[in-house]
């Protein structure tokens, strides 16, 4: 991406075939536009047990950074949150916005809405790959995010 100009998204994809999370959530209008058979998940859970996860994880991390110009800072806090990103009312209403626009844009064929504990065989019926061998992951709780925060030596 040039600072300032045009995504160079070709570039930055080069040797990927997908990409997740942020910051690419933020984009994700433009990309389903410049990958038209690009298969769309849409990891779907109630706006409450989002907040309380986003709240108790990266949210602090973010709105807690010293850099200005850090990813969180500039795209999540900053253009997702409009700096209210402590608001949790806000931030409720904006994550509801969201999966409402991915619902009603994102072609039906395109979209899977895979809540969390649908397990593999959605996931991979959506696109088109066997079910592995091994049970679904299910690690992304705010305990072992704290924890694999102090594994990595980050807090």
């Amino acid at each position: 991406m040039v600072a300032g100009g045009e995504k160079d998204w070709e570039s930055l994809f080069h040797g990927y075939s997908a990409c997740v999370d942020w910051p690419s959530a933020a984009y994700w209008r433009e990309l389903i536009a410049l990958y038209p058979e690009a298969r769309v998940i849409l990891t779907w859970r109630s706006p409450e047990s989002w907040w309380e996860s986003f709240s108790r994880t990266i949210g602090p991390g973010i709105s807690g950074g010293t850099d200005p110009a850090a990813v969180g800072k500039v795209l999540i806090e900053g253009q997702v949150f409009g700096g209210r990103m402590d608001d949790r009312d806000h931030a409720i209403a904006l994550y509801r916005a969201n999966l409402d626009a991915v619902m009603a844009e994102v072609p039906p064929g395109r979209l899977l809405v895979h809540r969390l504990g649908d397990g593999w065989e959605p996931l991979c019926a959506h696109l088109g790959v066997p079910v592995p061998d091994v049970p679904c992951p299910h690690g992304n709780s705010v305990e072992g995010f704290h924890t694999k925060l102090v594994t990595q030596g980050r807090s």
